[in-house]
């Protein structure tokens, strides 16, 4: 398996420190930012191969984040995988209809993960 540069963009530490664990014992490498501010250019800049993104974020909400990021040309096809506590039906379609590849809803299975994950991954 190729390693990959996963993004994760989460507020809680712990989700963030389980999903590093998880991400990095598949082999690949995990950037993190805990606020929305500037999560835009950071993606743009660091050019992972897949994106964790959670709804509820300080500065910006992962909506917005998606909705941005899928008017650029540069991460546009960016696999967006949304892991968030936000899972009534509305908020499901809300993230689908912006683009996102996956809805994941917290608290999560780390099996459940890791397994949707790598079906984003490209060239898996």
């Amino acid at each position: 398996m190729t390693a990959r540069k996963i993004m994760l963009i989460e507020d809680d530490d712990i989700v963030a420190g389980l999903v590093r664990f998880l991400v990095e014992r598949q082999g690949h490498e995990l950037e993190w930012l805990n606020t929305g501010a500037d999560a835009v250019e950071a993606v743009t800049r660091l050019a992972p191969d897949a994106l964790i993104l959670d709804v509820l974020l300080p500065h910006q909400d992962g909506f917005a984040i998606l909705s941005k990021l899928r008017a650029q040309p540069e991460t546009a096809r960016l696999p967006v995988l949304m892991l968030t506590g936000k899972s009534r039906e509305q908020d499901i379609v809300q993230a689908l209809e912006l683009g996102a590849n996956d809805h994941l809803a917290k608290p999560f299975q780390p099996a459940e993960l890791t397994a949707r994950l790598q079906r984003l991954l490209p060239g898996r």
